[in-house]
């Protein structure tokens, strides 16, 4: 069979062969065990409605153990043996353009050089997946290269729910994943019902089909360093910033470590991750011991080096030795994914990587225990470091939440905000979110390495021609921009797909993609596809990141993600998504994100227009409500620019009148 027969014919009627567990790639690990008996008949009952009755005989015994094995029904079995990867667009079948475009970005989320634990459709933070099982995979394709531009596909939670008549205008997808009632939405409620088969944990952009390896989030971290070190009045050059964390996002740290031009210390457990990361030249030293560690940073801060080392073990012993050693942290976070502390998404100090995986799947409750045992020493450390000097941020990832949910000494005086601000509060949100600045992306579909030069290229000169009349204001974020992108092919960010993110905000943004369309109209490059990561401006709702310098008091409400994929939806989007959940945990935060497919037609230039306009300034003027000073500035400038924005701006109280 062909590759496009194989993507046509989805579940074939005839199983194909079991296939052997490959112990050579990196798997989730076994889920904890939460099903009743009866529970677990239930799961083989929804796994089952997949497969004609004649198969169910066959099914029933090797799914019961793979429930029983790895806490989850995967289907190993149907695993495609073709190769995975973003094919140029021209190679998938399809009747659609925009659902081509699809396949190729859903394809890359799975790529082996891209996801986490490839084998179990996990794309990174330990439990974000695009699927749940690879019959929702093979269906989905198979739907995909049906559709007609008349036709929308709903994915509920990784299930092809199937394909529903709609309009040319309307999007191609519509995503949800673990849109579960509110009452509904504890961790183990998650567990049970990815369990059963019936919700998913999309992360971010793994759920959306807009992930893009680490560069995705290399650029924000390189952002933040810099201004992290411009925050404490530093020079990148010989100071060090200490981390953990080689996973999916926390990849990036740090290749953005390099960029930046500091020395990177970042610890990670997981030798498998961490060779991928090194072979990768995401990093460029690997130690296994703190003596050799202590040397080689003293070396490096002699040498005034920009050099990032792995720390092959735990975060703790690094925080802890260097205390005892004296050695000066400059910048210091944590990037473990502690959204998902009791599964994997973090390792507690004093016990081997292979002896953690043990316990956490048959003694949960001593795995926890040693989880919040490992946390209070971590925080201990961290505030041994700080009280000499160090900045210590919350990356975002629960890490301050978890703590103190562990006992850990990480709350503030008045025992309700903790002692550590998060990086958007003191970061990104002030000098980013609130002036519309946040991370844009776009993929090349040919799968062409010089269509990709040629983005880069368009996109330098639209920044470089609009800093010359920007405000004062964001002529920093200007900056660092015009940068990054002369700077990206030097820097090799490419892993899987042909993909590009830099931050701009909506003027950037539109005059950026405008530009795109009309190269793709001129033949110049292929069809282009826009997104951006839901960690954005507008896209996500989460008290402790991303709306975190809300102070208001409405960062727990989650109106502003709704309305944004909402109006996306009905602006132009060809695809958008809602997830509940994201590097902060189930139950803690609702994102949401879109693609866009630019084929030269006025028809997308039109689309992208609307579309980008909104998608940014939905999210500016929740910011400038909240009485967020650079909002309000970003807003009033918005409204000058666009006649048909009328946004309610707030009223200033003079606190002396409060009292």
């Amino acid at each position: 069979m062909t590759f496009q027969e194989e993507i046509k014919q989805g579940i074939p009627s005839v199983l194909p062969q079991k296939k052997e567990y490959d112990p050579a790639i990196n798997h989730a690990p076994k889920r904890k065990e939460i099903l009743s008996a009866e529970e677990k008949k239930l799961a083989l009952k929804n796994a089952l409605r997949y497969f004609e009755p004649k198969h169910h005989a066959a099914l029933i015994p090797e799914f019961s153990e793979e429930l029983e094995k790895y806490g989850r029904i995967y289907m190993y079995r149907l695993r495609p043996d073709y190769k995975m990867y973003a094919r140029p667009i021209d190679e998938y079948p399809g009747k659609s353009l925009q659902a081509k475009a699809i396949m190729h970005m859903i394809q890359n989320n799975l790529d082996y050089a891209v996801a986490q634990h490839p084998h179990e459709l996990i794309t990174y933070g330990g439990n974000g997946a695009v699927f749940q099982n690879w019959a929702q995979y093979l269906l989905t394709m198979q739907y995909l290269s049906e559709m007609t531009d008349e036709q929308t596909l709903t994915m509920y939670s990784g299930h092809p729910m199937g394909l529903f008549p709609s309009h040319k205008e309307a999007p191609r997808v519509v995503v949800t994943n673990g849109m579960v009632i509110p009452n509904y939405s504890k961790p183990d409620d998650w567990e049970k019902m990815n369990a059963l088969g019936v919700s998913q944990y999309g992360q971010m952009t793994a759920g959306s089909y807009m992930y893009i390896g680490p560069q995705g989030i290399v650029h924000g971290t390189t952002i933040t360093v810099l201004n992290g070190f411009r925050k404490i009045k530093l020079n990148p050059e010989g100071n060090l910033f200490v981390t953990s964390g080689l996973g999916g996002m926390s990849g990036a740290q740090p290749k953005a470590g390099n960029i930046a031009g500091c020395i990177t210390v970042c610890a990670e457990v997981n030798p498998k991750i961490t060779k991928i990361r090194h072979e990768q030249g995401w990093i460029n030293e690997v130690v296994t011991s703190t003596d050799e560690l202590v040397a080689r940073v003293n070396s490096a801060k002699a040498n005034k080096e920009t050099v990032s080392i792995a720390y092959l073990g735990n975060v703790v012993d690094v925080w802890e030795r260097f205390d005892e050693e004296n050695i000066k942290i400059d910048l210091g976070s944590d990037q473990t994914s502690l959204h998902n502390p009791w599964a994997g998404g973090y390792y507690p100090v004093g016990i081997s990587f292979e002896e953690a995986n043990e316990m956490m799947a048959n003694n949960p409750d001593l795995f926890k225990e040693k989880v919040q045992e490992s946390l209070r020493r971590q925080a201990k450390a961290i505030n041994k470091h700080t009280a000499k000097g160090t900045y210590f941020f919350d990356y975002g990832n629960a890490f301050l939440l978890e703590a103190s949910r562990a006992g850990a000494d990480v709350m503030a005086e008045n025992n309700i905000d903790f002692k550590y601000p998060s990086y958007v509060q003191d970061i990104m949100g002030p000098m980013c979110f609130d002036y519309g600045f946040g991370p844009f992306r776009w993929v090349c579909t040919s799968g062409k390495p010089e269509d990709l030069q040629k983005t880069d290229t368009i996109a330098s000169q639209v920044l470089e021609e609009l800093a010359k009349t920007s405000p004062s204001e964001i002529q920093q974020q200007m900056q660092d921009n015009i940068k990054w992108i002369k700077g990206a092919q030097e820097n090799k960010l490419v892993v899987g797909s042909q993909a590009r993110i830099l931050y701009a905000d909506a003027e950037g943004r539109i005059k950026i993609a405008e530009a795109f369309n009309q190269a793709i109209a001129k033949g110049e490059i292929g069809a282009v596809v826009l997104g951006r990561d839901h960690h954005d401006v507008s896209g996500t709702d989460s008290p402790y990141r991303e709306t975190s310098n809300i102070y208001d008091g409405s960062r727990f409400t989650a109106d502003m993600a709704i309305q944004n994929v909402i109006g996306d939806s009905f602006r132009g989007a060809t695809w958008v998504s809602i997830h509940n959940g994201g590097g902060v945990g189930w139950g803690e935060v609702i994102n949401g994100g879109f693609g866009m497919v630019l084929d030269g037609s006025k028809e997308a230039s039109k689309r992208l227009a609307s579309m980008l306009f909104w998608d940014v300034n939905n999210g500016i003027s929740r910011r400038s409500w909240a009485r967020n000073d650079e909002a309000i500035f970003s807003i009033k400038r918005a409204m000058q620019v666009e006649p048909l924005l009328k946004v309610t701006l707030p009223n200033m109280v003079d606190e002396s009148l409060l009292g």
